[in-house]
C-alpha cells in the first residue's frame, strides 16, 4: 500500500487514521487503554537499515520481477515519521467505537503505523482491562501477576507484566520485567523447592536461613494443614532470630475452605499478621467466588489468565481511514459500509468528551473537530439510533484525546508507570459500581454528537447513491 502511495504520488497527502474497538472485552462495559508508551518508542525508533533495504530489494512479484523498484527504496532509506498522534491517557475506561489514538499525517506514513499500533495497543489493553477486572474483584488486596511462565513468548511476558501494572497489580513474578519496568518484583519458591529436600520441614528451614525476611512457605506440596504446622514450627525458629514469617501460599484444592482452616492455625500459633496468599488458575469470578464464600485469602497471585486474556485472547481493535485532504487541501470525510452496522466507521477528526456530575462521570460524546459541536451536547444512544439524550448543563467535562507526538516528536514525557496505575484506579471509582460490575452491567452512555450521526447519515446515503457498494 505505501508504494502505490508513493508511485501514485499521493503519499504525502494528510490523512487521519482512528484506532478504535468495536465489542466491550471479557463481556464488560470497558477497556482500560495501555499501551502508548510502547507505541511512542516504536514509532520513534522506526526507521529502514540497510539490512532492512536489502530484504526488500530481494522481493518478487508473482512475475518474478522485483516488487519495489529503486527509487522507492531510496525514499524509504531516509524515511522518519512526521506525523501528529493524539491519544487518550494510558489508564483511561473507554467504551467500543471511541478512538483510543489519532494518528494525523502524511498517508504513506500514517498507513505504515497501522500493524505496529494494532499490535501494541491491542495486546496492552486487553491484559490491562482483565487486570482492573481482577482488581474490582479483589476488593482491595494486593494482586501479583504470576503469568511469565505460561504468557506468550518472553516479548509478550513483558508487554503482560506492564499492562497488568496499570490496571491495578502491585508486582510481577517477572525479573526481567522489574529490570527494564521499575515493577516491584515478587515470589516465593516453586513445588520442586520443597521436593528437592528429604522433608518438607527441611525445605522450608533451608529457606529460612537462606532468605530469612522473604518467607512465603508454599505449603501444598503433600498435605496442606501438615505443611501449615511445618511452616509455623520453622516460623518459631525466625521468631527466635527476631524476623517474622511474611506468610503462607496454596496453590491447589478448595482454596476457601483450606484459607479458613490456615487462618485458624497461623492464629492460633500467635501468627495473625502471617498473610495466606492464593494462585492456582485464578481469574476475576474465582476470586468474586472465594470472597463469597468467606475466604481468609490476603493476597492473590494471578497468572494464566491474566497474561493471556484467556477467556478472550485477543482484543479487536481497528485502525481506520477516516479523513483525508485532497489536491486542494480540503478535507474530505471518509467511512466504511458494512453490512454489519457495528462495523461502519465513524468519519473526520474525531475527539471523545467525557462529561461528569457530582463526581462522576454520566455520558461520552464522540465528535467532528472539523465540523465542531453544532448545538447543544445531544448524543445518538449506540443502542437505539432513534434514541438521542441531551447531556445536563450542569455537566462538566473534558475532551480525553491529548496531544502526544507532534511531527514525530514528543510533546510531553510520558508518565511513570506507578502514575499511570493511580490514574487508571482514580478513572475506573468515577463511574457508577453498576456499571463496573460483572453480572449484567449497566451500559454507559458512550454515542456520537447529533451532528456528526447525521453527517455519517448523508455520506452512507451519497454513497449508495453513486453505487460504490
Amino acid at each position: 500500500m505505501a508504494y502505490g502511495y508513493w508511485k501514485k504520488q499521493i503519499h504525502e497527502r494528510e490523512a487521519v487514521f482512528q484506532l478504535f474497538f468495536r465489542r466491550k472485552p471479557f463481556g464488560g462495559t470497558f477497556a482500560l487503554a495501555a499501551g502508548l508508551e510502547t507505541a511512542i518508542k516504536y514509532i520513534k525508533a522506526l526507521s529502514f537499515d540497510s539490512s532492512d533495504l536489502a530484504y526488500l530489494e530481494s522481493l518478487e512479484g508473482a512475475g518474478g520481477r522485483p516488487l519495489f523498484e529503486p527509487g522507492f527504496l531510496e525514499y524509504l532509506s531516509t524515511l522518519k515519521i512526521t506525523c501528529d498522534l493524539d491519544a487518550v491517557p494510558e489508564g483511561t475506561p473507554m467504551f467500543p467505537q471511541e478512538p483510543l489514538v489519532r494518528v494525523q499525517g502524511p498517508l504513506l506514513q500514517a498507513q505504515m503505523l497501522e500493524s505496529a499500533l494494532l499490535n501494541i495497543i491491542n495486546f496492552q489493553t486487553l491484559i490491562a482491562t482483565k487486570a482492573a477486572r481482577v482488581m474490582l474483584a479483589v476488593k482491595g488486596d494486593p494482586v501479583v501477576e504470576f503469568g511469565l511462565r505460561r504468557a506468550q513468548g518472553i516479548d509478550g511476558a513483558l508487554s503482560a507484566a506492564r499492562a497488568a501494572f496499570i490496571g491495578g497489580c502491585m508486582g510481577t513474578s517477572n525479573v526481567l520485567a522489574g529490570k527494564l519496568l521499575g515493577i516491584p518484583v515478587k515470589g516465593t519458591f516453586a513445588h520442586s523447592w520443597v521436593m528437592v529436600f528429604h522433608s518438607e520441614e527441611e525445605a522450608f528451614n533451608v529457606f529460612a536461613e537462606v532468605l530469612p525476611e522473604s518467607c512465603i512457605f508454599l505449603v501444598d506440596t503433600y498435605d496442606t494443614i501438615l505443611g501449615v504446622h511445618k511452616a509455623v514450627r520453622t516460623a518459631k525458629k525466625l521468631r527466635e532470630g527476631g524476623v517474622e514469617m511474611l506468610g503462607v501460599r496454596i496453590d491447589s484444592g478448595d482454596l476457601a475452605h483450606l484459607s479458613i482452616e490456615i487462618r485458624k492455625i497461623l492464629d492460633e500459633a500467635g501468627f495473625k499478621d502471617a498473610k495466606i496468599m492464593a494462585s492456582n488458575e485464578l481469574d476475576e469470578h474465582l476470586i468474586r467466588d472465594l470472597k463469597h464464600q468467606g475466604a481468609k485469602i490476603d493476597f492473590w497471585g494471578v497468572g494464566t489468565h491474566l497474561v493471556t486474556g484467556k477467556d478472550q485472547p485477543a482484543f479487536d481493535g481497528v485502525y481506520k481511514l477516516s479523513a483525508l485532504q485532497d489536491e486542494k487541501g480540503e478535507w474530505l470525510h471518509k467511512l466504511k459500509i458494512s453490512e454489519q452496522i457495528a462495523k461502519i466507521t465513524n468519519p473526520g477528526i474525531l475527539q471523545v468528551r467525557r462529561f461528569e456530575r457530582q463526581d462522576q462521570y454520566s455520558a461520552d460524546m464522540i465528535y467532528d473537530t472539523l465540523g465542531g459541536i453544532q448545538q447543544a451536547a445531544r448524543i445518538v444512544d449506540p443502542t437505539d439510533p432513534a434514541l438521542v439524550r441531551t447531556v445536563s448543563k450542569e455537566s462538566s467535562y473534558r475532551d480525553l484525546l491529548e496531544p502526544v507526538l507532534r511531527k514525530g516528536a514528543e510533546v510531553k514525557p510520558m508518565p511513570k508507570l506507578s502514575s499511570i496505575q493511580q490514574y487508571a484506579q482514580r478513572e475506573l471509582s468515577k463511574f457508577h459500581p453498576a456499571i463496573r460490575r460483572f453480572l449484567n452491567p449497566q451500559m454507559y452512555l458512550a454515542g456520537l454528537e447529533k451532528s456528526l450521526f447525521d453527517r455519517k447519515v448523508q455520506l452512507i446515503e451519497n454513497i449508495q447513491d453513486r453505487g460504490d457498494f
